[in-house]
């Protein structure tokens, strides 16, 4: 397996091991060096430090090294440039609490349907949006989603 050099120091910068493309990740454990290359291609370094930030430096959230994860992970990035700028944190406390792998779980059930990246990105935006979007500071009595 050919890893190119600069994805290599990165998966070892933030602790993810790189496996062979036939075995299925464990926790922390990445096959989709492929997919890193091509976010890095399309948005650069900086933009794929942000998504592995994010994933690897938050609970729960070391299974999501796969293809769909790291996409999803990283329209979210995009997405929320300006908020991850002023609230990082903030940012890695709501992945510290979201249960993305429980999600991603939940989205195969549309699998054929709807790409798993979008319908996971669409489920992960919503508790983005409702932790920091409009309205965020309102309750409401009907989502429990809403406890910090």
């Amino acid at each position: 397996m050919m890893v190119p050099d600069h994805i290599r120091r990165l998966c070892d910068e933030f602790s993810i091991q790189i496996i062979d493309g036939h075995r299925y990740p464990d926790i922390g454990q990445t096959r989709a060096t492929e997919t890193l290359s091509r976010i890095w291609r399309r948005y650069g370094e900086n933009h794929l430090r942000l998504v592995l930030s994010t994933l690897a430096e938050t609970a729960n959230n070391k299974l999501l090294l796969d293809e769909v994860g790291l996409w999803m992970a990283s329209d979210m990035v995009l997405k929320s440039a300006s908020l991850i700028e002023d609230r990082a944190g903030d940012w890695l406390e709501l992945w510290d609490a979201m249960p993305v792998g429980q999600l991603q779980f939940v989205c195969q059930d549309l699998r054929g349907l709807i790409p798993q990246r979008y319908a996971l990105g669409g489920m992960v935006y919503e508790r983005i949006f409702r932790r920091f979007g409009k309205n965020s500071d309102q309750l409401d009595l009907f989502d429990d989603r809403r406890q910090r």
